[in-house]
């Protein structure tokens, strides 16, 4: 069994955000719980979709279904709504959050192609 990462009341936050529900028009979502614990799983782990462990459906399933969502705009809403209730009076970015690029490490940067002084070189 694959570890969950929502709290319950973490989620009943969430799933009134989330389409799908009884409510809905259309189609009631099979299970929006473990679709959204899927797609945390991807960003925890930063592993491929393939290695989706099989307690979350199918990997294939999972990605049409978040790629859907991110087409319709579900993820940045989501977002824009969580975002709201955020409390920023403290927000800490450190070297592991922050990447740079391995030739950004203090290296001399090299310069312009230099012109030689000696009047045969041309």
């Amino acid at each position: 069994m694959v570890r969950l990462a929502l709290r319950d009341d973490q989620y009943e936050r969430l799933a009134a955000l989330l389409p799908g529900k009884a409510s809905d028009p259309g189609r009631t979502a099979a299970d929006n719980r473990l679709f959204v614990e899927a797609v945390l799983w991807i960003a925890r782990t930063g592993s491929p979709w393939r290695d989706l462990p099989h307690e979350f459906g199918s990997w294939n399933s999972v990605y049409q279904r978040f790629a859907r969502w991110s087409r319709n705009g579900v993820w940045h809403r989501v977002f824009a709504q969580l975002a709201q209730d955020a409390d920023f009076e403290e927000v800490f970015i450190d070297s592991t959050i922050v990447r740079a690029h391995q030739h950004a490490a203090g290296a001399p940067q090299k310069k312009g192609i230099k012109r030689s002084d000696d009047p045969a070189a041309d």
